[in-house]
């Protein structure tokens, strides 16, 4: 499962931020605390003019094993495997939506949010990137924090709202981490409103990090 490999890379992270680049591997990884990643996301105002949808292609089969990006989301977050028929349908499983607390048995019942919704990305930074950039925007795979898979009633409720207009009813320090790697991951900007509230979620989060690999 995602969050299992993850758990030790979090736990591996050190107390003081780190941008390091390895020999072998041209993209860098940040490493600190939530506060401190908070900090390294640049504060900007938000630009909505221009923004469509339809300009964030999605849902693709980047490996074209059959599955999209929306189908390999759920295979790997379920926490009881479903069944893969023809042309990837899924049937049974189980997934935990974090954001209500409520387990799901149908696949058809669940949503994959983008923890960064393509609006508020657009708004950040990503209206100058190329189509191609905004497509891997929306099917990142690379990392667990990108995509997840919610209740349809608690993605709706979020729409395209930033920390400072929604949070979960729960977990709120996993949101907020998961929304600063994924804006630290892309290279995004934060609006001053969304960063206070951050920063206030972040208070009650002692010993929660950031560790995520930036898209080169």
């Amino acid at each position: 499962m995602r969050r299992t490999l993850l758990a030790a890379a979090f736990a591996a992270a050190t107390a003081a931020p780190l941008l390091t680049t390895s020999p072998a591997q041209a993209a860098e990884t940040f490493s600190g605390s939530l506060s401190q990643a908070i900090g390294a996301v640049s504060v900007a105002s938000e630009v909505r003019t221009g923004y469509d949808r339809d300009l964030f292609r999605h849902w693709i089969d980047a490996d074209g094993d059959g599955c999209d990006t929306r189908r390999e989301v759920l295979l790997e977050e379920a926490e009881e495997a479903p069944t893969r028929g023809s042309g990837c349908s899924l049937t049974g499983g189980r997934w935990y939506s974090y954001y209500d607390g409520v387990s799901q048995y149908d696949a058809a019942d669940l949503q994959i949010d983008h923890m960064v919704p393509l609006a508020e990305a657009w708004d950040s930074g990503a209206r100058s990137w190329s189509a191609a950039q905004r497509e891997d925007f929306a099917n990142d795979l690379g990392d667990p924090r990108p995509l997840i898979a919610v209740t349809g009633a608690e993605n709706s409720s979020k729409s395209d709202r930033d920390p400072a207009e929604w949070l979960p009813d729960r977990q709120h320090c996993r949101y907020a981490e998961e929304w600063v790697a994924t804006k630290i991951r892309w290279g995004l900007s934060q609006d001053s409103a969304e960063r206070s509230a951050l920063q206030q979620v972040a208070s009650g989060c002692t010993g929660t990090t950031v560790t995520v690999e930036v898209v080169g």
